[in-house]
């Protein structure tokens, strides 16, 4: 592990840089050539996946630590990951997700204000669309978010366009699609408790860790009936958001950007991706759809490429399981 000691390596703090997404942006900061410090509180957050830099224990809600960090430091831009992202929780617990999600990020951005720093790469995300009304997902569809994670990351794009506006503050808010895979070094990966998205889940099926993957719906207008989404390598996100600090450094302007494959996987090709990567077949429930679940979300992501040079290096379904499939195996090791 780097302990940030290069002065060489300008100072990059990256909120929730203990999380899934945040620590490969870590990860690829350091690539790029600069040093990822990670500021998290480690509610959710996991101490062992912080290996590119320094770590910082803090809450976003903490003006006076973000100040101390920020003097610290004196990063050059805040990538900011530190959210709550659990959609069905978010309806249950409308309040935790307004209150860390967008009255955190107002304090994170004050706090940036006051430490003279204007540039913010926000992780922001396609629930922001709601059930949209054509696909693929162009940055121009009308917002129609229809759960509390949905309208408090929208509301966080609110607050970025008017602190642009206001007070010079440049952000990029790149807006993912369906997250997925895990570094090839198999360093880092998913990891959450519970863990709610498709790809492992299935892995844990096909492991044995769990009874079964449940289906909800098989009758959609899709070509094998279940729901279609747009599955993008957790590299590939974190590439992204090198391009958006370079970009930002480079004196480009506040924008909000799809960040997706353009190509949609349906549940039940995810299903047969994990079979043939790991030569067992997990056992799958049918059910009755869910509420609230679009057929399909695939996005347009032409406008990434163009600002910033956004090109998915991670396009083959069985590579992207396979590269969660080599950390899931691993972590179920260290277990």
């Amino acid at each position: 592990m780097d302990d940030g000691s290069s002065e060489a390596a300008p100072f990059v703090l990256v909120t929730g840089g203990a999380g899934y997404v945040g620590s490969h942006a870590c990860a690829a900061l350091k690539a790029a050539g600069f040093t990822p410090v990670t500021y998290d509180n480690l509610s959710r957050g996991f101490r062992e996946l912080v290996r590119f830099g320094p770590l910082e224990v803090g809450d976003i809600g903490d003006p006076a630590r973000l100040a101390e960090v920020f003097a610290k430091y004196k990063p050059v831009a805040v990538m900011h990951f530190a959210a709550f992202a659990y959609v069905g929780e978010s309806v249950t617990e409308p309040a935790l997700y307004y209150q860390n999600n967008f009255a955190g990020a107002l304090t994170l951005l004050d706090a940036m204000r006051k430490a003279g720093l204007d540039k913010f790469i926000f992780s922001s995300t396609c629930a922001i669309y709601g059930t949209p009304e054509r696909q693929p997902i162009s940055e121009d569809l009308p917002q129609a978010p229809i759960n509390s994670y949905g309208r408090s990351k929208q509301m966080v794009e609110f607050l970025l366009r008017d602190y642009s506006a206001a007070y010079g503050l440049r952000s990029v808010a790149l807006r993912y699609f369906n997250a997925c895979g895990a570094h090839p070094s198999g360093e880092i990966g998913e990891m959450h408790d519970p863990e709610p998205h498709l790809i492992p889940r299935v892995l844990m099926a096909a492991n044995g860790e769990i009874e079964a993957i449940d289906v909800f719906g098989t009758d959609y207008p899709t070509p094998d009936g279940t729901a279609v989404r747009d599955y993008i390598h957790v590299c590939d996100l974190a590439d992204a958001h090198v391009g958006a600090l370079r970009y930002l450094l480079g004196g480009g302007q506040t924008v909000s950007l799809n960040l997706g494959t353009g190509r949609g996987h349906s549940v039940q090709e995810v299903i047969d991706s994990v079979a043939r990567v790991t030569n067992r077949r997990p056992v799958v429930r049918y059910g009755d759809r869910r509420a609230g679940d679009p057929p399909a979300l695939v996005a347009d992501a032409r406008a990434a490429k163009a600002v910033l040079g956004f090109e998915p290096k991670w396009t083959e379904i069985d590579r992207i399981v396979g590269s969660a499939w080599a950390w899931h195996t691993r972590a179920s090791r260290l277990a």
